[in-house]
């Protein structure tokens, strides 16, 4: 598997966001470089940094000492409010509910695995929480309980 995805040494460290309290994990500085659009990715300043995965927040990232970046300076925004579930693969929380329902999610899964331990996924990048995007599918069938119960 790649980097990202793989089980990481690196603790990550938790903080709640300053404008809705929602529970956040750091991320690394690559993240934020890769994240923020120009010109606010040459204004970023070293520090801890957190995502605040709320959607309906503003706040992208915040850090340990009060700077903030809103999600709109995100090159992900879009898809951060389209419900993305793979960033690297393009997939999107109601592509992969379709897919549910029409017992047609196991190709879909298979190939971003698949693509994952070929150390083709850059989730450290493309994803805004630094993350590997494998544990959203797993999130996304359980808080929808797709076993048709």
């Amino acid at each position: 598997m790649s980097d990202c995805c793989s089980p990481s040494t690196l603790t990550k460290t938790k903080q709640n966001c300053p404008e809705c309290g929602t529970s956040c994990k750091s991320v690394g500085i690559l993240t934020l470089y890769h994240q923020v659009r120009f010109p606010e990715n040459q204004s970023i300043i070293t520090d801890s940094y957190y995502f605040c995965p709320a959607k309906t927040c503003s706040v992208g990232y915040f850090s340990s000492t009060s700077n903030t970046i809103p999600k709109q300076h995100l090159r992900s925004y879009q898809s951060i409010q389209n419900d993305a579930l793979c960033y690297c693969f393009d997939i999107d929380a109601e592509q992969y509910l379709s897919a549910l329902k029409d017992h047609r999610e196991e190709p879909i899964k298979a190939f971003v695995v698949q693509r994952t331990q070929a150390g083709e996924c850059a989730c450290e990048i493309r994803n805004p929480s630094g993350q590997c995007c494998l544990a959203n599918f797993k999130r996304l069938e359980n808080d929808h309980n797709t076993d048709g119960k």
